[in-house]
């Protein structure tokens, strides 16, 4: 009989430590169930579903105005390309690992010309230092918060307070990417609008921590997102209806965006129980949102059975897959939501009982 990949494995288990549960069509059905069949779709960007979603964001991030995209690649290449021809100089700065930089085939130096300044280094976060000593002609500096690829990690609040001050007084515009901006207001204490009062653009998304199926919302001044809409019917973003994507983004954002306080704290409970296992390092050590990256010292193909056993003997799923650091480390993202709260916490301790000896056994180290 062929082995279970581990994917396949975790795919199985009956609890999983990460997300909303699995991506199922069923969410769409739960999201519509109140609404009236009979009601009037949005057509081209306008009607009532986008427009009332639309205020309703700009005044929860405290903007004057907002547009929802249908994903934040488009909403984010046409927020830095408003700014670059706003301020006269096709130039932007951000973070070595940011997404416009490592996961969009270079779409905003390919469709609009854009040069882009790699600013600090990719282990570690944007200073203020950083900022201060950019090079000249710079339109805009993006921020993302928290920076997923090393682990979720933010700056202080001071830190932004002085990077927002220093653009402003420089002429730059400075952008928020804010996918999981929801997912760090109970670190910083702010509201979303008071974060997003430091900043001249936002993006957030609605399928990370708020588990809708896709969309983004763009918001900023009103001058700002009336040309966004223009690039964005430029992009084939204006899709003839766009409530598929609303409807659930809206309800989402209701259910969850208040249980942000309860994924942060449980993301703060889940990586102590990884720190406690031999060989195993979180990565911020406190995760400062509902996510943060696991490091484990040892070989991917003999972590892999180490989980399997894991999954057969619990039922509880850890994580689906095992990216290879180095010859001799490993890594992986959780992000909490919805699912650890049905984790019997029994199974859990368990489950890491079970990985800390794994991982002892495969190193020579005796309990």
């Amino acid at each position: 009989m062929e082995k279970k990949s581990m994917l396949e494995a975790f795919k199985e288990t009956k609890y999983q430590t990460a997300g909303h549960g699995k991506r199922e069509v069923g969410v769409l059905l739960e999201a519509f169930k109140d609404i009236d069949p009979h009601e009037e779709s949005d057509m081209y960007g306008n009607g009532h579903f986008i427009s009332a979603f639309q205020d309703k964001m700009a005044g929860y991030l405290g903007k004057e105005s907002a547009v929802f995209f249908p994903s934040g690649t488009m909403a984010q290449q046409i927020a830095l390309r408003l700014w670059c021809d706003e301020k006269g100089a096709k130039r932007v700065a951000y973070h070595p690992l940011c997404h416009l930089e490592i996961h969009e085939e270079d779409g905003l130096k390919e469709l609009h010309g854009i040069e882009t300044i790699l600013l600090g280094d990719e282990h570690r976060l944007i200073t203020y230092e950083d900022v201060a000593g950019m090079s000249e002609g710079v339109s805009c500096l993006l921020l993302e918060l928290p920076q997923r690829e090393i682990g979720g990690q933010l700056p202080d609040y001071e830190t932004l307070e002085a990077i927002s001050e220093y653009c402003r007084d420089q002429g730059i515009a400075l952008h928020l990417d804010g996918a999981r901006l929801f997912e760090i207001l109970p670190y910083y204490q702010k509201t979303a609008e008071e974060i997003c009062s430091l900043f001249d653009s936002v993006y957030v998304s609605f399928y990370k921590g708020i588990g809708g199926i896709a969309g983004a919302i763009l918001a900023g001044s009103k001058e700002f997102t009336e040309k966004s809409r223009v690039w964005k019917r430029r992009h084939g973003g204006d899709l003839i209806s766009l409530y598929p994507y609303i409807v659930p983004a809206d309800y989402y954002f209701d259910l969850r965006v208040g249980k942000m306080e309860q994924y942060y704290r449980e993301a703060i409970e889940l990586a102590a129980m990884y720190n406690a296992c031999h060989s195993v390092l979180t990565l911020p050590q406190v995760p400062v949102s509902n996510m943060f990256h696991v490091h484990i010292t040892a070989p991917k193909e003999k972590l892999e059975p180490i989980f399997l056993d894991v999954y057969e003997k619990t039922g509880i799923g850890l994580t689906g897959y095992l990216k290879e650091v180095n010859g001799n480390r490993c890594s992986y993202e959780i992000s909490i939501g919805d699912a650890y709260g049905d984790v019997p916490k029994d199974e859990l301790r368990k489950a890491f009982e079970i990985l800390d000896q794994g991982i002892r056994a495969l190193n020579g180290t005796a309990v």
